[in-house]
């Protein structure tokens, strides 16, 4: 990534990140603190540049996910893997690689690593927002993506980059009046009384508006669901929410998400899932490209000690992957 420019050399990167020729290094309004004693995060740049990628049908690309394989696996591409994905049809999963959270990224040659069409399995217009776990136990990555809109999928690999299919595991029949079941992110949260090892936060639309929702797990592949919203977006002056992240801090969990306004919001759920305290924005899209007032789906990752956050900047259906550090 382009390292951070002073004023003058920003107004010059301004008018050359307007024409398209740049990777990425206009800053946003001053920092803002973010609720609950969670950092900053302030724009560095993007992992690639979205022009150059091969695989890249509909220009717009969402919904990042970050992990660490260095202690994972053997002989890995990169010490991280970047997984994101076009939205419009046909979509697709795709993976980039590289060594360090602040620098670039490569493409992986054979994207997509998994298509809207996989026989016998299903063939959908397209699949997209990509969800990586490692299950310890079994030294398995867990890969869930959603295609259609109303449908979550998981698939299984021990290399993260080759997928076996396992099956759905969510749809809109698990909640009332349901009609869209997407964006879902796992992760390790045991709640108390439930005896369960993994949690599902997701975007769920009943009765016209995007919510919050959840769900628990013991192994990963089967999950009970809670038919209560866990988030809504009133409280935030927001009416639809969506593309969730569990974060720990404080002794509590929380959750955090996107509103259609563009920033992202922070809401405590407490560890047992039975809170909504609302307590804000949590980050604020930047007016200045990538963002253009809109940042959505956060991923976060930690390299050498240093907190970053992977993210979906720009309009719905023209955005690009962007990255931000910790301030």
């Amino acid at each position: 990534m382009k390292p951070l420019l002073n004023r003058r050399q920003l107004l010059v990167a301004g008018a050359a990140a307007a024409a398209g020729g740049l990777t990425g290094t206009a800053l946003g309004s001053p920092a803002q603190a973010a609720p609950a004693g969670f950092p900053t995060y302030q724009y560095i740049g993007t992992p690639f540049t979205k022009a150059n990628l091969r695989y890249n049908p509909t220009n717009e690309l969402i919904f990042p996910c970050i992990r660490g394989v260095y202690d994972k696996i053997a002989s890995p591409l990169g010490r991280y893997y970047l997984y994101y994905a076009p939205h419009d049809a046909p979509g697709g999963i795709c993976l980039a690689y590289g060594n360090s959270l602040s620098g670039q990224f490569t493409e992986y040659p054979n994207n997509p690593i998994i298509s809207n069409n996989w026989a016998p399995h299903y063939s959908v217009s397209h699949v997209s927002s990509s969800h990586v776990i490692w299950n310890a136990a079994n030294k398995k990555f867990y890969l869930y993506f959603h295609g259609e809109n109303n449908t979550t999928r998981m698939a299984w690999s021990t290399d993260g980059v080759n997928f076996t299919y396992f099956g759905r595991v969510l749809h809109t029949g698990v909640i009332p009046n349901c009609t869209e079941t997407s964006y879902a992110r796992v992760f390790e949260h045991t709640v108390p009384g439930l005896g369960n090892k993994y949690v599902m936060v997701f975007m769920g639309v009943t009765n016209g508006t995007r919510k919050i929702f959840w769900g628990w797990s013991n192994d990963g592949k089967t999950f009970s669901f809670d038919p209560v919203p866990l988030v809504t977006p009133g409280p935030d002056g927001q009416v639809d929410i969506a593309a969730p992240h569990v974060l720990k801090r404080n002794g509590t969990a929380y959750v955090v998400y996107h509103g259609n306004g563009g920033d992202m919001y922070l809401t405590e759920v407490g560890n047992s899932f039975d809170r909504e305290v609302h307590l804000g924005v949590f980050h604020h899209a930047m007016d200045a490209w990538p963002d253009r007032g809109r940042s959505a789906a956060a991923s976060f990752g930690t390299d050498g000690g240093v907190e970053y956050m992977f993210y979906e900047a720009g309009p719905r259906l023209d955005g690009t992957i962007a990255v931000a550090r910790a301030v």
